[in-house]
C-alpha cells in the first residue's frame, strides 16, 4: 500500500492501493475495497485521483452515499 499524503492534515486515511478496476483504502484498524462493480467506475476513478493527489478522499467517501456504502464486504 502507498501512504496517503493527507495534505489537508485531517484525514483518517493512512494508505491506499490501486488496481485497474478498484481501490483499497486503509483506515486505522481496517481497510475497505471499492470496485467498479460495488461503487461505480466514475466514483472509483475519482477516488484514485484523490488518493494520488493526497487530498479530499475521506470527504468524497463520506459525502457520496453510493461510495460510503459501496465497499466490498470482506
Amino acid at each position: 500500500m502507498d501512504p496517503y499524503k493527507n495534505l489537508n492534515g485531517n484525514s483518517p486515511i493512512t494508505a491506499y492501493e490501486l488496481s485497474p478496476d478498484s481501490i483499497r483504502v486503509q483506515f486505522p484498524g481496517r481497510s475497505y475495497l471499492y470496485t467498479y462493480e460495488s461503487a461505480g467506475k466514475e466514483n472509483v476513478e475519482e477516488m484514485k485521483r484523490r488518493a494520488i493527489e493526497g487530498r479530499g478522499l475521506a470527504s468524497f467517501i463520506s459525502q457520496n452515499r453510493l461510495v460510503h456504502f459501496g465497499y466490498v464486504p470482506e
